[in-house]
């Protein structure tokens, strides 16, 4: 089953991916200002590609009332990021890529057309329901389980999980995490934080670490009942 079948352009992807994901933060509509931030350009460049998009269908427009996307376009942001999460894993787990070198290749790699070699690398690899990163990936269907959770700085004392996510994808944090053992899948316990800096004392899989108030911040937790 394919996802979508209108002719795009890799900055209309570009766009209606952007849009989905600023949706993801605030659900009402998206304003063009803060798809000018994220997509590094002018707010009338994006009132024009919203224009396109709109004509397409893929978007609902109102003039200063935003942007939100149509079902369909909603379906074109979930077909662009399984592609992506799916070569990001395949990079990961056949190619030996580190966690932090996959976001720019996959970027390029997500425009790829063809469903076959999707499906096909999906099947390959497992049917995997999350990327390196820890978010979730979408099927072909466009579906996806939600998983619940937070970050470590929201987290009482005593709150123990599994690190599913990471807020900050960017390479400088994800080799720090590497540089400290830090992996998705290891259970975490919160032991204590400190009220001057916010910094916070947790238990890993190599022992005790503390970490910045800013890490704690951008490692996602699922959580699991203190004992």
């Amino acid at each position: 089953m394919r996802l979508y079948s209108i002719e795009m352009t890799l900055s209309e992807e570009d766009y209606i991916k952007a849009i989905y994901h600023l949706s993801q933060i605030d659900s009402k509509s998206v304003a063009t200002n803060a798809i000018a931030e994220q997509m590094k350009t002018k707010p009338s460049s994006v009132t024009d590609m919203i224009k396109k998009l709109s004509k397409k269908s893929l978007v609902n427009y109102k003039k200063y009332q935003g942007v939100s996307l149509s079902e369909e376009g909603r379906m074109v942001a979930l077909s662009i990021i399984r592609k992506h999460r799916l070569w990001e894993v395949f990079m990961v787990n056949k190619l030996n890529f580190s966690w932090d070198e996959v976001h720019v290749v996959a970027e390029q790699l997500e425009h790829i057309k063809s469903d076959t070699l999707i499906d096909r690398l999906d099947a390959h690899l497992g049917f995997p329901k999350v990327d390196p990163h820890g978010d979730p990936i979408p099927t072909k269907e466009g579906t996806f389980k939600k998983s619940v959770k937070k970050l470590i700085s929201e987290l009482p004392i005593l709150s123990e999980g599994v690190c599913i996510g990471v807020n900050d994808s960017s390479a400088a944090f994800l080799k720090f995490l590497d540089k400290n053992k830090i992996a998705l899948g290891d259970t975490f316990k919160i032991l204590d934080r400190e009220d001057f800096d916010g910094s916070v004392s947790i238990s890993t899989r190599v022992g005790t670490i503390r970490i910045s108030e800013q890490i704690a911040s951008n490692l996602y937790l699922e959580i699991r009942d203190a004992e």
